[in-house]
Parts: structure tokens; C-alpha cells; sequence
């Protein structure tokens, strides 16, 4: 790994989905959006639903992230996520079902336990919507 770069892994239960060397990423925390550069002190966090930014080579790419944690650790920087998706792979369709589903839940009249897993739901899909309007090409 040069001194200059970030050797990036995220990884699902199902899958490795991204083991490359990079530039810069930035990822959503509990607390808010952090963007980690080579030379980024150790650090042990959970991850939110929302967008990864990863960029190489003057390329930004974006993942959907539903959360999970992060570790970085001597240049690099591991994801471990509940579920992961390139922007490619997102179903744009379902996204909007799902986004429209939990939205509908959330004016209704639930439980605090159905509200937030409904705010949960919401974050995820508009995530996924996020990043599937970022995809390359």
C-alpha cells in the first residue's frame, strides 16, 4: 500500500463487494458523513443507512450502504455491512416501492417500534434512490 492511498474492503455476509486501493472514501456514520484520507487515525464506529463515496484516479463511484461498521486501521479501511450495493445493481423500482411503503407507515398511526424501524426503512431506500441516480454512465 503507498503512503498516499487507502486499501478499501467492504464486505456483506454474502459477499465481498469492493477490495481495491483508493484515494479518499467517504461514508456515512451514526453522527454524520466522515471522509477518511490516507493518514486517517484509528477509528472504530458504526455505520448508518446511506451513500458511500469512494474516489480513485480522479473517479468517484457511490455504494448503497444499510449500515454496519467501520474500522480503519494503518491505511486501511474495512466495511462491514449488513447489505452493500454498487449503483448499478440497485432495482430503482423497488427503491421507490420501499421508500413509499415506509412513508405511508410513518403517517399512519404506529407503534414507536413500527415508526422507527419505518424511519430505518425510509433511510435505506432513499439511499439506494441516492445512489442509483449517481451511477456512472
Amino acid at each position: 500500500m503507498a503512503l498516499d492511498k487507502l486499501d478499501l474492503e467492504i464486505v456483506t455476509p454474502e459477499r465481498l463487494v469492493v477490495s481495491e486501493t483508493v484515494d479518499e472514501v467517504v461514508l456515512p456514520g451514526t453522527e454524520g458523513y466522515l471522509g477518511v484520507l490516507p493518514g486517517h487515525a484509528p477509528l472504530l464506529t458504526a455505520l448508518a443507512p446511506g451513500a458511500i463515496s469512494v474516489r480513485s484516479g480522479g473517479r468517484e463511484r457511490h455504494l448503497a450502504v444499510s449500515g454496519g461498521f467501520l474500522e480503519i486501521l494503518r491505511g486501511r479501511v474495512t466495511v462491514l455491512a449488513t447489505t452493500c450495493e454498487r449503483a448499478e445493481e440497485i432495482d430503482l423500482e423497488r427503491a421507490r416501492r420501499a421508500r413509499e411503503k415506509a412513508e405511508a407507515l410513518l403517517r399512519s398511526e404506529a407503534s414507536d417500534s413500527e415508526f422507527r424501524r419505518a424511519e430505518l426503512k425510509l433511510k435505506k431506500a432513499l439511499a439506494r434512490i441516492q445512489v442509483h441516480g449517481r451511477r456512472e454512465g
